[in-house]
């Protein structure tokens, strides 16, 4: 039996301080936003090409139009703002800085709140930087994680790692491989560990050199450096950073290329926001 005042597992609900605290956070980022340049946009909560976004298509809650064609509910953002702005919106904008403040959706019934930007040519440095600002507004100094996807790709496809083995992070599998300088790989972990990269073979020190380049133009006190994460959206092709406070989850962004235009963006997760602010007002 359901009752009247129950909702379904994943939904959220905000009242009094939480409602307060949102409103508050979603404010003052889409301010600071707007003073940055960026210009407001929200797309269709229904869409016709998510699951060219995913590589696992089980999250994607699935309708129809009236034509009998497959929609889903938007469970990413950045691919839709992407493609309007690029195909639709076309000549009748010239901005090529976005920012959105709105929910995704996945299977069952998971609501998800975010504010996210997307720079179309834009660099990782620039999404790091506006990220790490707007964290600071609401008092959180997470752990930021850099990666480079590039590299999970070439040891699949050059150096026969499964790259099912890598998106679950099996390490001892990992260390199995028949690799001189797997083990060097794995244990990277602090800006440190970049200055000599002299023991890996040239393609993977290319991409290690680009996480090496990319923290020394981002200046931030607590990185730390993850080459074998594998982020699980398709259109993420080169550096990424995570954003960690505790397991909580604040900020997830990056470089990327959707129908071959190139852009770099983040997205904040208003919930886990809300939950650090909380918590350092306690």
């Amino acid at each position: 039996m359901i009752f009247e005042h129950e909702i379904p597992s994943g939904s959220k609900l905000y009242f009094g301080q939480s409602a307060k605290i949102k409103r508050e956070i979603e404010f003052v980022s889409a301010e600071m936003l707007e003073n940055l340049g960026f210009e407001e946009i929200v797309t269709p909560l229904f869409s016709y090409h998510q699951h060219e976004s995913f590589d696992d298509k089980k999250p994607l809650v699935r309708l129809n139009d009236e034509q009998n064609h497959e929609v889903t509910l938007r469970a990413d953002s950045t691919a839709d703002v992407v493609r309007i702005v690029t195909k639709r919106l076309g000549r009748s904008t010239e901005s090529k800085k976005w920012f959105y403040v709105q929910p995704t959706v996945t299977f069952p019934t998971q609501e998800q709140y975010q504010i996210g930007a997307e720079v179309i040519d834009g660099s990782f440095e620039e999404i790091v930087r506006t990220t790490i600002m707007l964290l600071g507004e609401i008092g959180a100094e997470p752990v930021m994680q850099v990666a480079n996807i590039r590299i999970p790709h070439l040891l699949n496809e050059k150096y026969g790692v499964s790259l099912e083995v890598l998106k679950a992070m099996h390490v001892e599998q990992i260390l199995q491989s028949d690799l001189p300088w797997i083990d060097q790989l794995v244990r990277l972990n602090s800006v440190e560990d970049l200055e000599d990269l002299n023991a890996f073979p040239d393609d993977i020190r290319a991409e290690l050199e680009k996480i090496k380049a990319a923290t020394q133009k981002v200046e931030y006190a607590n990185m730390v450096i993850s080459p074998l994460f594998y982020a699980k959206m398709r259109y993420y092709d080169s550096l990424t950073f995570r954003m960690f406070e505790g397991n909580s989850l604040l900020a997830m962004g990056g470089t990327y290329t959707i129908d071959g235009v190139e852009a770099a963006g983040f997205a904040l997760y208003t919930d886990e926001c809300i939950l650090s602010k909380m918590k350092n007002k306690a």
